[in-house]
């Protein structure tokens, strides 16, 4: 991947995307060589375009240049995690803090606390160290972990904020809400029927 904008960062930022992605699939294939279930469906990572990264930049007030994106923009590089259940959600980040090469900066728990909109995940800004030829570099990263119906959600959301002239913008906003209520209701319900069939395990 060539940029002009992030010139030879470029480097660290697709190093740290491969370096986390990583991590997670190996913490994964730990777990399942111990015996305990996958919690997580799949990863999908991201490296934001230069045209997200000025258009944020500029939303943000911030001078749009290479050094004010790589200090001040969390998510240059994305990691999203899907999960079947609400409760591997949060299992998956108790063994994200556990990993020894990052430091937590910020979290947000939408899940709790969801957006005014019904957006629902749970995200988490962090620094990676990634190690090249001996030098540490500390790179901006996000993760994103939520269940299928969450992304489900969010997908058709995003595609909703980036179309432009939509006809009945209001309605649909307010019936992507409804649904986004619906989805929750049916994430706690498929986690309570999961609870039923296998009991009440804590998995650490």
């Amino acid at each position: 991947m060539k940029s002009s904008f992030y010139k030879d960062s470029i480097i660290l930022l697709e190093g740290a995307e491969i370096e986390l992605t990583s991590r997670i699939n190996i913490m994964r294939q730990y777990r399942i060589s111990k015996g305990h279930r996958d919690p997580i469906d799949y990863v999908i990572s991201r490296i934001k375009s230069e045209d997200s990264i000025k258009e944020k930049l500029q939303r943000k007030n911030l001078e749009i240049n290479l050094q004010t994106a790589l200090e001040k923009i969390n998510d240059i590089v994305g990691i999203r995690i899907i999960c079947s259940y609400i409760d591997d959600v949060y299992l998956v980040v108790n063994l994200i803090k556990k990993q020894s090469c990052i430091e937590i900066i910020n979290e947000k728990d939408y899940i709790k606390n969801p957006k005014s909109n019904g957006y629902r995940s749970y995200h988490i800004n962090l620094k990676l160290d990634l190690e090249i030829m001996g030098e540490v570099h500390k790179v901006n990263c996000e993760i994103q972990i939520r269940t299928i119906a969450m992304d489900c959600w969010a997908s058709l959301e995003h595609e909703l904020k980036y179309k432009k002239n939509i006809e009945n913008e209001y309605m649909i906003e307010k019936e992507l809400r409804r649904c986004a209520d619906e989805m929750a209701t049916t994430d706690l319900n498929l986690q309570t029927i999961k609870d039923m069939i296998n009991g009440k395990e804590k998995e650490e």
